[in-house]
């Protein structure tokens, strides 16, 4: 479980990105943030991981104070956590198998890693993750002569061979084209589903959101304005996140 207790964040400069926010989160749920941007979603899905250290409240996942977390603590932490963002962070000139295999590395000695030097089973891990995203067929591939949505799906391949409880995405298909994006949003879905593994999403889009994910919450300057099922977001209620009627467009990329 991850709770919010009243989960303050002030950055040097005096910006309140989150403002008391309370809020719970269940194993294995598939929730997407939507907001304006500067809204604090950004801020909120980081906190998770202490990519953002709160400066107020507690944030507690399985059990653990985030914020007490330090060195070694924290990337045995973190090694429970994916993170799959906009940007593919893919090493271009080297193959599909290799960038998944990247995920491994915590797990090795160092000169194994620098080696690379991976075990049987470590290369099993990678090509299943590949195979759970439908992209199998490319692990021999440069990453470079891969689509761009083929190569969010390494990426997400990767972040699954990391073998996570919780998967964060920060708008993962913002650069993506309308149809690749609700391919990729799917294997999420799949993921999320096969595997039980609690997936957060900052959306950029907020007609996927609403069709992939099973809980939306909404942020509007650092608050949690909207917190419940897809299904019951209306129009008066995006109009209250937003603060303005959305048109079809915008639903598309508000």
């Amino acid at each position: 479980m991850i709770k919010f207790e009243g989960v303050v964040k002030t950055y040097p400069n005096g910006v309140q990105a989150l403002k008391g926010v309370d809020l719970s989160i269940e194993q294995g749920e598939f929730v997407c943030i939507i907001g304006l941007s500067g809204a604090g979603k950004s801020t909120l899905l980081r906190s998770i991981n202490q990519m953002h250290q709160i400066t107020g409240g507690k944030l507690i996942v399985d059990d653990v104070d985030v914020s007490t977390l330090k060195g070694k603590d924290l990337r045995r932490f973190r090694r429970n956590i994916g993170m799959v963002f906009q940007s593919f962070n893919l090493v271009k000139r080297t193959t599909v198998i290799k960038n998944v295999l990247a995920a491994r590395v915590a797990d090795m000695p160092l000169w194994k890693s620098l080696l690379g030097l991976y075990t049987k089973q470590d290369k099993i891990i990678a090509l299943e993750a590949l195979d759970q995203v439908g992209i199998l067929e490319k692990a021999y591939s440069r990453a470079d002569q891969l689509s761009g949505g083929q190569q969010q799906r390494v990426a997400l391949a990767r972040t699954v061979a990391q073998q996570p409880k919780i998967i964060l995405a920060d708008e993962p298909v913002a650069s993506l084209d309308p149809v690749t994006s609700q391919q990729v949003m799917s294997d999420f879905v799949k993921i999320n589903k096969a595997l039980n593994i609690t997936v957060i999403a900052n959306m950029h889009h907020v007609d996927i959101a609403l069709k992939y994910a099973s809980r939306i919450i909404g942020v509007k300057e650092g608050k949690i304005i909207y917190d419940g099922p897809s299904l019951k977001v209306t129009n008066d209620i995006l109009k209250e996140i937003y603060g303005r009627e959305l048109s079809d467009d915008d639903l598309m990329g508000a």
